[in-house]
């Protein structure tokens, strides 16, 4: 059995003590495949130094994070376009839309999405989409933005039925993390009517740890409790609903 955790920031902060454990053991609980969404240009020296480290296992993405869309976004925009051109990377993402914390910068974050998407689609990667309150303001980019060489994750699905199906008719997969072992995270009580074709496996570590790790880190390993809930939403066995959801991982980034 083979799982991949497709979104998971192992190069921050809240790992720099015990780094190297937390990845030892999620790859002993058959964990062995971490993609690492980026989130400006201060971490890349971190990402690259976790790839060195584990270059079997760790594949990287370039992007600018919504969140971290300001006055400078320009210039950050062009730090993931020069790593473009330089190297390999995996996705673009993670990038979207966040009116969460602050909706003054709602025009450069869509202008930045739509810029990242156009650079997707010209290195033929996928995108990695962040939304928080925001799904009609990423769905109208998406609309105008769809065709065949739009794909990629939906990351931390967290919303209805009708907005699943909107999502992977762009071609996207949902990323489906800690959320779905909450009591209130409601995407439970709907996701079987979600073929698994349609689903990958995250964690975000270190944030929203599944049950019942709620409100600590979160880490890579933890990707056995959200496997453990899927089972009993999709009532198939723990090495049928890895095999499907790694393939699926593989189907988006090529690896």
């Amino acid at each position: 059995m083979i799982l991949t955790d497709t979104h998971t920031h192992l190069y921050v902060e809240q790992f720099d003590d015990d780094r190297v454990e937390v990845i030892q053991r999620a790859i002993d609980n058959k964990i062995t495949r971490f993609f690492i969404p980026a989130i400006d240009s201060t971490y890349y020296p971190a990402m690259f130094a976790l790839e060195k480290q584990f270059p079997d296992n760790i594949f990287l993405m370039t992007g600018l994070h919504p969140t971290h869309v300001k006055e400078n976004f320009r210039e950050e925009l062009e730090v993931v376009r020069k790593f473009l051109k330089e190297r390999k990377f995996y996705a673009v993402g993670e990038i979207g839309i966040d009116l969460y914390w602050d909706k003054s910068f709602l025009q450069k974050q869509q202008d930045a999405f739509k810029i990242q998407i156009a650079w997707a689609k010209e290195n033929n990667l996928p995108i990695v989409i962040h939304c928080r309150e925001a799904f009609d303001e990423i769905f109208e980019i998406l609309e105008e933005e769809k065709s065949d060489e739009l794909f990629g994750i939906f990351h931390c699905f967290t919303g209805n039925l009708d907005q699943a199906k909107q999502a992977i008719s762009y071609g996207m997969k949902l990323g489906i993390g800690g959320v779905v072992t909450f009591k209130n995270g409601k995407i439970n009580q709907f996701l079987n009517e979600i073929p698994l074709k349609n689903i990958v496996l995250e964690t975000d570590s270190p944030y929203l740890a599944p049950t019942p790790y709620r409100g600590k880190r979160n880490e890579s390993s933890y990707i056995l409790n959200i496997l453990d809930k899927l089972v009993d939403i999709y009532k198939l066995r723990s090495q049928e609903i890895a095999k499907i959801t790694t393939q699926n991982s593989k189907d988006v980034f090529g690896i």
